[in-house]
């Protein structure tokens, strides 16, 4: 059995990220007035604003990242700011990670700034892994790029040498990592600033310090003592130099592209007459169905888009309580929001795309119509309302973490995703019927702690044939005043058969008040 290729992990550090993505945004390039004028990007903070990056302009005003506007400001007064936008910083990273791809078969995003691509025996069809360097550096930088990139043996290497090294340095497999790293500072462990701090302190400035100091087993377990609270490897820099060293492994996770799934028709002559729309819009349903089909999947959001002859575009969007693949009912609810286009000259092309899709399992067809037609179809009854009514009028229940009665369910708008559940809360039984809000009662019982004998509710006597409990349910402390009272839970019958949920609130002499309450909150059937 052939022995498998060494594993070789490319590094590209976007050092200009942010200025980058705002020059791609406005069209502009660097050199081409982009850096005439000082500029800066600022992130708004809680003491005033911070210059997030700034262009070469800036730098030389003394301008620099993390700096407060302020003092940048009375350097250079004449310093142009644009707001930062770090939710499109990192979407334009994941969708380099995606085109960063021709270089090898995955790659990752390293946060905010750096890609990882692996390029394990593919530096052969660039030429060489020295080729595959210069064809990474021209093609960022004919994208408008500013890049930095070194292959080496693990990942931690590699983004070290891209950080702190020459560009384009290379680390061979059979090179000593250790001692091609040992000039480089101890923040090519990407540690936290406050770790970075602690090991300055203690004099390890360079890799090769902590590396001589780590090697031993005396200086290993004074490192281990000082950060063994320390679980995260950004926080451990014994961590950080076994995954750079090789020693133990780095997980990382690809970025996979995901296409959203797209049909569209060109259509031999522009049509204006709704009954064509209605026909082509049908087609594409037909056409969206097999595609979703073939992916398993259905659709939960749609986009139609109409191209005008006069080059003006008109788009209805879609939104669906169940995932779908049902051409017929697509069909039927783009039908309300068409009524008000304005086809204008005619329209020339017509595009379906399916932005937001769930799995879907092949269901029996016949069925499915069945219900569908005879109205039977929840989603599709939801749907319908939504499309008449508006996503606001149509409201669901859904379960909410809390162990309170009445806070473990609300209401929100039927197209929203279900809340998070981080874990299943377990509950005796519950009765089928709540009341909006608990009423109060008035309860004979024996002691202060005895069971309920009999009660008063809504003017009329009830005698306690049966009672089972209590169930001690505390206040949720983090949201409710200290003085919240806890609950003790009552499932009782009376002598017609008929059952009641009630609780009394607060104990006697508990100090939050005076004598416990009583309160009717559910009915069981």
């Amino acid at each position: 059995m052939a022995a498998s290729p060494p594993r070789r992990i490319m590094a590209i550090w976007a050092c200009d990220l942010p200025l980058d993505r705002w020059r791609h945004s406005e069209n502009c390039k660097s050199g081409e007035g982009a850096d005439a004028q000082p500029l800066a990007l600022i992130t708004e903070t809680a003491h005033g604003p911070r210059i997030n990056a700034a262009n070469a302009a800036g730098h030389a005003e003394g301008a620099g990242r993390g700096m407060m506007l302020a003092d940048a400001r009375t350097l250079c007064p004449q310093l142009e700011v644009r707001p930062s936008d770090p939710a499109g910083d990192l979407a334009f990273l994941e969708r380099l990670a995606v085109w960063a791809q021709r270089w090898g078969p995955w790659s990752a995003i390293d946060p905010p700034d750096g890609l990882l691509v692996d390029v394990s025996a593919v530096a052969h069809l660039f030429g060489g892994e020295r080729r595959l360097i210069a064809d990474v550096a021209q093609l960022c930088t004919a994208r408008g790029l500013s890049v930095r990139s070194a292959i080496a043996p693990t990942a931690g290497a590699a983004w070290a040498l891209a950080h702190y090294a020459p560009p384009g340095t290379i680390l061979c497999p059979q090179d000593d990592i250790a001692g091609r790293l040992a000039d480089l500072p101890v923040a090519a462990l990407r540690l936290d600033n406050d770790v970075l701090l602690v090991l300055r302190r203690l004099g390890l400035k360079r890799l090769g310090d902590l590396t001589g100091v780590g090697e031993g087993a005396s200086g290993r377990d004074a490192i281990h003592r000082r950060f063994r609270n320390r679980k995260s490897p950004a926080a451990n820099p014994l961590i950080r130099m076994d995954q750079l060293m090789g020693r133990v492994p780095e997980p990382l996770l690809p970025v996979i592209p995901l296409t959203a799934a797209l049909v569209q028709r060109r259509l031999l002559e522009p049509i204006r007459h709704r009954s064509l729309l209605d026909t082509v819009v049908a087609d594409l349903a037909e056409d969206m169905a097999r595609e979703l089909e073939g992916r398993g999947e259905g659709a939960r959001r749609l986009q139609l888009g109409l191209w005008r002859v006069d080059g003006e575009v008109v788009l209805r969007e879609l939104e669906l309580a169940a995932a779908t693949r049902d051409p017929d009912h697509i069909c039927r609810l783009f039908a309300a929001k068409l009524d008000d286009v304005d086809a204008g000259f005619g329209i020339e092309m017509l595009r379906l795309r399916t932005s937001w899709a769930e799995p879907l399992r092949i269901g029996q067809a016949d069925l499915e119509a069945a219900a569908e037609e005879h109205g039977t179809s929840l989603s599709a009854c939801i749907d319908r309302l939504t499309v008449r009514l508006g996503a606001d009028a149509v409201q669901r229940p859904v379960l909410r973490a809390s162990h309170i009665p009445e806070r473990a369910q609300g209401w929100q708008p039927p197209l929203e995703a279900e809340p998070v559940q981080q874990e299943e809360l377990a509950f005796h039984a519950r009765p089928l019927k709540l009341l909006d809000r608990a009423e109060r009662i008035a309860v004979l019982y024996a002691s202060p702690d005895g069971y309920p004998r009999r009660f008063r509710w809504r003017g009329n006597v009830f005698e306690v044939a049966r009672v089972e409990g209590p169930e001690r349910i505390a206040p949720e402390w983090w949201r409710q005043k200290g003085s919240a009272r806890l609950r003790d839970y009552y499932r009782i019958e009376d002598d017609s058969g008929r059952r009641y949920w009630i609780y009394r609130a607060g104990l006697a002499g508990d100090g939050r008040g005076g004598e416990p309450d009583w309160f009717l909150q559910g009915l069981f059937a």
